[in-house]
């Protein structure tokens, strides 16, 4: 096969292309989660996370370190859980369901991210969804604001 200057930046472009979308899609799947080291559902979510596709890397800080973390993210006082997590610009606050998660990167909103209030049973991480209380899973605005992006009903 004879390789020209034109083959040879075709394939580069190729290459180019398959590096940044196989870039995106693990950028797209690595979460870091910041958590107390004293909150076992914290693991079930982060197992849930990893079940899910998801690379998770996690920390341990005190839970005053946390506050503090949660608070530079963008995170309202009302909307607090027992877990912080980053992935690509968005905060995710609590049991979110990791559906949700790909679901906020696929539709980028300009939003601070998601939060679950609390840690309501049955969401991901605390305890079987067959026996699931409600819940809302909220888009924190950049403004402050909060509006519902999921609804899970009572199992």
């Amino acid at each position: 096969m004879k390789i020209n200057r034109r083959t040879l930046l075709s394939a580069g472009s190729m290459l180019a292309g398959f590096a940044a979308t196989g870039l995106r899609a693990e950028s797209d799947s690595a979460i870091h989660v910041v958590k107390d080291p004293g909150c076992p559902c914290c693991n079930g979510w982060i197992g849930h996370l990893r079940d899910s596709g998801f690379s998770v890397t996690f920390e341990e800080r005190s839970i005053e370190d946390l506050a503090a973390f949660k608070r530079e993210r963008g995170i309202p006082d009302t909307l607090v859980s027992c877990h912080t997590a980053v992935i690509g610009a968005y905060t995710i606050e609590g049991h979110v369901p990791a559906a949700d998660i790909r679901r906020l990167m696929a539709e980028a909103p300009d939003a601070v991210g998601l939060a679950v209030p609390g840690m309501p049973f049955g969401s991901p991480g605390m305890g079987p969804e067959t026996e699931r209380e409600a819940y809302d899973v909220i888009l924190v605005g950049r403004d402050g604001g909060a509006s519902a992006f999921a609804r899970y009903p009572a199992a």
